[in-house]
Order: C-alpha cells, then sequence, then structure tokens
C-alpha cells in the first residue's frame, strides 16, 4: 500500500502510460513552438487513444464489488444528505391562514381546502391534513389520482373533484368516495346506474356555468338538467357551486352578473322542489371580498398558501407564506475581469466578485427566464443572481469590494442559500418573481417539482 496525502491509502496506480503520454505531449510541444507552428499545437488524433472497455462500473459487480453497506446506512442518508437544495414547507403557517378565513366566514360555513396539483405544490398528503386539523372540513382536487393518494393516506375527510371524470373512472369514485362535480346527462346517468348497481348512492356537486364558460350546465338550463337527472334513485344532489373569473378584479360589474345569474339558477332549483344541498361559489378572492357569496361553503385556495388573491388581500388578512425555497453552495470560485459566466456569457465578471454555484436549476422550477434579473439571500443580504439558469444549477455573485456602510459577505462552500423566503433581515417573495415573469403565484408554486425535496416544519 502507498500512503497518500490526508492518511488515505489505496493501490498504487501505475504512472509508466501517462508519464509516457505527457512526455510525448511536451516533445511535440516543444518542436511546435521551436518551428512556430500555431499556438494550439496538440493534435487529439496523435496522442489520445481510447480505452478498449467501458470501466470497472460497466463490467459488473464481480470486477468492481459493491461495498458492503447495510440498507440501513443507506436508509439514515436522508434526502437532506444527497442534496444541497430542498424546500420548506411551514405548516404552521398554513394552519395560521385556515384561521385567518375561519375568522372570517360565519361558524355554520365550512372551509374547502383546495389541495389540487399536490397541494400547489406544497404536497398534499401533509396539506390536508393539516388543513383539516386547523378548521377545513372538505377538500378539493381536480383530477380522480389526486382523490386516491388522499384515500390511500387514510384521510377520511369529504373530497369534491372540480372538474367531471371520464365514464371510465366512475368505478374508482364510488370505490374511493371521491364526489365528483357533474354537469353532462350521460355521464350522470352512468355514474347513477353504475352506483345502484352495486347498491350504493352516487352523491355529485353540480357544476352551474354563470359566465365564466369554463364548465358546467348553464345558468338558465339547470331546470332542465335536473329533470333529466333526478329521476334517478342513486343519484344524491349534496351541492350546487359556481365559479367566478373576476373576484380578483377592481371592476365589479362582471362578478355581480354571475352572482345574479348563480342565484337565478338556485331559485330554479328551489322553486322545483329540489334541496340543492351545500351551496358554494367564493374562491380566496370573494372569501375575503364579498361576504355575501360566503353560502354554505368557501372554497379556500390561493390564500390559504399565503399568496395575495388580489392586491390588496394582506389588508384583509395575515396570510403567511408556506412555502420557502433553499440550497447550500456548492462553488465558490474567483473569476478574471471579462470572463463570462454559464451558457452564452450573457454575463461577464467585473472582476471584483466572486462567483458562487448553487445545485437549483430550471429542472426544479426556477424559471430561466429570470435569468439575471433576480436577486438571492445569504447571511441575510441580497446578492444578484447571474448567467442564465441552468437546468440544474445557477449562479450568483458575491461583490468583494469593501464599503464603509456594509460589511463585506465571505461566502463559503455550505453555506446556505434562499431562493425564496427570508432570511435574517432580508426576503424574497414569490411575487418579485411573478412580476417579472407577468404570471401568477400559482403557476411558479407548482412549478417547484418534485426532485426539490419538501422538508415540514
Amino acid at each position: 500500500m502507498t500512503e497518500l496525502p490526508n492518511g488515505f491509502t489505496g493501490m498504487p496506480r501505475s504512472q509508466r502510460n501517462a508519464f509516457a503520454s505527457r512526455s510525448r505531449i511536451g516533445t511535440s510541444a516543444q518542436q511546435s513552438y521551436a518551428s512556430s507552428a500555431p499556438d494550439y499545437a496538440f493534435n487529439a488524433a496523435q496522442h489520445l487513444t481510447f480505452p478498449a472497455a467501458l470501466g470497472s462500473y460497466a463490467r459488473g459487480a464481480d470486477v468492481y464489488p459493491t461495498p458492503a453497506f447495510s440498507e440501513h446506512e443507506l436508509a439514515e442518508l436522508t434526502d437532506v444528505k444527497r442534496r444541497h437544495a430542498w424546500i420548506e414547507i411551514d405548516l404552521s403557517a398554513l394552519r395560521n391562514n385556515v384561521r385567518e378565513v375561519r375568522k372570517r366566514v360565519n361558524s355554520n360555513v365550512h372551509i374547502l381546502a383546495v389541495v389540487k396539483a399536490d397541494a400547489y405544490g406544497h404536497g398534499a398528503v401533509e396539506v390536508a391534513r393539516e388543513a383539516t386539523r386547523a378548521g377545513a372540513s372538505f377538500l378539493a382536487v381536480a383530477t380522480v389520482e389526486e382523490g386516491i393518494q388522499l384515500r390511500d393516506a387514510h384521510i377520511n375527510a369529504p373530497i369534491l373533484m372540480l372538474s367531471q371524470p371520464p365514464v371510465t373512472a366512475i368505478e374508482l369514485l364510488l370505490a374511493y368516495h371521491i364526489i365528483p362535480s357533474v354537469y353532462e346527462v350521460p355521464f350522470a346517468l352512468a355514474y347513477g346506474e353504475c352506483a345502484d348497481a352495486h347498491g350504493v348512492e352516487a352523491p355529485y356537486h353540480l357544476a352551474v356555468n354563470s359566465g365564466m364558460n369554463r364548465i358546467g350546465v348553464r345558468y338558465d338550463e339547470v331546470g332542465a338538467f335536473l329533470m333529466q337527472v333526478n329521476f334517478h334513485r342513486a343519484l344524491k344532489l349534496e351541492g350546487i357551486f359556481t365559479h367566478f373569473a373576476t373576484a380578483d378584479e377592481p371592476e365589479v360589474f362582471d362578478f355581480e352578473i354571475q352572482v345574479r345569474r348563480f342565484e337565478e339558477a338556485l331559485a330554479h332549483v328551489f322553486q322545483m322542489g329540489i334541496d340543492p344541498g351545500i351551496v358554494h361559489a367564493a374562491n380566496s378572492a370573494a372569501t375575503l371580498r364579498f361576504p355575501k357569496v360566503h353560502y354554505h361553503m368557501v372554497r379556500w385556495g390561493i390564500g390559504m398558501y399565503g399568496h395575495a388573491p388580489f392586491p390588496q388581500a394582506y389588508e384583509y388578512a395575515n396570510l403567511k407564506p408556506v412555502m420557502s425555497v433553499h440550497a447550500r453552495i456548492t462553488a465558490v470560485k474567483t473569476v478574471p475581469m471579462s470572463e463570462g459566466v454559464s451558457y452564452g456569457f450573457n454575463y461577464r465578471s467585473p472582476g471584483s466578485v466572486k462567483i458562487c454555484t448553487i445545485p437549483f436549476g430550471y429542472a426544479d422550477g426556477l424559471v430561466r427566464a429570470l435569468s439575471g434579473k433576480i436577486d438571492f439571500l445569504l447571511n441575510g443580504k441580497r446578492v444578484a443572481q447571474v448567467g442564465n439558469i441552468c437546468m440544474d444549477q445557477c449562479m450568483f455573485e458575491v461583490n468583494m469590494r469593501s464599503f464603509a456602510t456594509r460589511m463585506r459577505l465571505e461566502p463559503q462552500v455550505g453555506d446556505e442559500v434562499v431562493i425564496i423566503g427570508t432570511q435574517g433581515e432580508g426576503a424574497i417573495a414569490l411575487h418579485e418573481h411573478t412580476k417579472i415573469l407577468d404570471t401568477i403565484p400559482y403557476e411558479l408554486l407548482i412549478g417547484f417539482s418534485k426532485r426539490a425535496y419538501r422538508i415540514f416544519t
């Protein structure tokens, strides 16, 4: 065995071929310079040879045995030890946001927690559990699979699917007790028939199109729809709802039209002698702005995650962001003046900065169009992201010039960086990104991929 630096020991490698190769390269280079050949005199075809095999790993365990780690030892290397990038979900903030809406609705008004799209990227199972503990009595999903995920996690609260699935999914609805939204007669009858064949009821919520024109029975056709399906003994109307397109807009003209149309449909249902069940219409914006449309239940979506459904929302409720995004520095380098950083060299070093790399990129949800336009937090201070955001990594700069008015940062590998969230006295809000991209928080929240693992605190 040969003693190596830092106390590491290992089998010595043969140096003969390496030295021989280097010797030939050196001689060739010297001859090139001596003969005034071009500066770049390395001839790859002449000097490089290719290995006959792909290496020990490619040849199998008999050549390169697997170390004898126990499954327990490997399991101990949890996500936080596998990659220096993560997302924190503050469940106390989530509970706060549910309680904020609980204060603002009557005690007999239900709260439906919207946990579709993996709870807007926050983790559907964990969010559903905390939301129901904090006061939500219903849950909402967008797909059958999302409902099954909650049932498999032993979540027993009523689950409403906010759309109508394919007829082929009806058995899953009944088996997992997922309530569909219904707005087509053929689906409703097929749903009732399947339930009747199995000796159970088929509960549903009737979706009313009051003007958004996305899904639902048109408000002035609700009576005709119910006449075609209400006879079925298995079908059970448990609720009726609509969705507002402009509850977050300053102008309320279109909103008021939708309210009037929805209430006209409700009046018709009552005139037919039909109990509409749970009446609901208010999304997060309408919940905060328009108490008159709270009815029997409000749907608490983006507000539950601490983001404003309209610009003045924070004046109505003390909403706290639930998600924060973190990474650790994996490389720190001094880049000479005028040398570029990242793809395209859109940024070049001014020579007075250190360039730091973090393992978080657009595959994790940090949109590439934000490149060079955002800040991160290091030790509570803002630092500028520079260069194009890569798929798996991105860079930022730390100004190394001394200023009398501020302490100079000394970035180190392993230092924590906040991409979205707070650190010390500093804060980076998601709305900074949405403003640059001219989008809404929903899109960015669900864009943070599962590759960035979640820590629930």
